[in-house]
């Protein structure tokens, strides 16, 4: 029992300490230079090994990788051992945000923002802004590029008092 404990507890200090060691400690392929911001012990799900990410990515706040369909539970009278899994590949270069779910055998391609709070069903293409429930493209990144830059404030490495004052 106090193995265990202590067992979870570390997990908790490598999770919160440093989620890229932790992920990967799981299973998860992951890539250079990524963020993984407030994760938790279920972000991964249950197979994290069918999960890759490329370079540059960041996973924020509330982010689920579902790599199974546990619906099939359903018929587990009948067939005992049913499963049913699919991986996850996320590209270089992408922005996973807050609250999103990722379901099984999705791939988003390259250079793309997934918006807050989105189901991504099926597969995103490279280049793509995508958001909703289910995801949709929303528009290239090469728009969304154009509109962030028309309304960006370059602030952020302003110390804090004085991005207050800004």
């Amino acid at each position: 029992m106090i193995i265990r404990l202590t067992k979870k507890i570390l997990n908790i200090i490598k999770l919160k300490k440093t989620p890229i060691k932790y992920a990967k400690s799981i299973g998860v392929n992951i890539g250079d230079n990524c963020r993984l911001i407030d994760i938790t012990s279920s972000t991964f799900g249950s197979e994290s090994y069918l999960i890759t990410i490329g370079n540059h990515v960041t996973i924020t706040s509330g982010v689920r990788f579902i790599t199974h369909d546990g619906g099939v539970w359903v018929m587990r009278n009948d067939y005992k051992d049913i499963d049913v899994i699919a991986p996850i590949k996320i590209g270089n270069n992408c922005f996973i945000g807050l609250n999103s779910i990722i379901l099984p055998g999705v791939t988003i391609g390259d250079n793309c923002v997934i918006g807050a709070g989105s189901i991504v069903t099926k597969d995103i293409p490279p280049d793509t802004v995508a958001a909703g429930t289910p995801a949709r493209k929303l528009t290239s990144i090469n728009e969304y590029k154009v509109k962030s830059l028309s309304n960006a404030l370059f602030i952020r490495s302003m110390p804090p008092k004085e991005k207050k004052k800004y």
